[in-house]
């Protein structure tokens, strides 16, 4: 079963825009959108960390 309906994606945006109003929601789509983005680099940035300390632990504790 579908969690998301497209009814159900049109109620939240109606409801966005009674909330919120026409001119704000753009802001607050762009601020989610840049939010997302940050939290998606971060992530790699961890993940590519991480490979480089796993790969460094490989050769061996001198290269720690």
């Amino acid at each position: 079963m579908n969690l998301l309906q497209p009814e159900h994606i049109l109620l939240i945006v109606f409801a966005m825009l009674l909330l919120f109003g026409g001119k704000k929601v753009p802001e607050l789509m762009k601020g989610l959108g840049t939010g997302i983005k940050e939290f998606k680099d971060a992530q790699n940035g961890i993940s590519t960390e991480s490979k480089i300390v796993t790969e460094k632990a490989k050769d061996g504790p001198e290269s720690v």
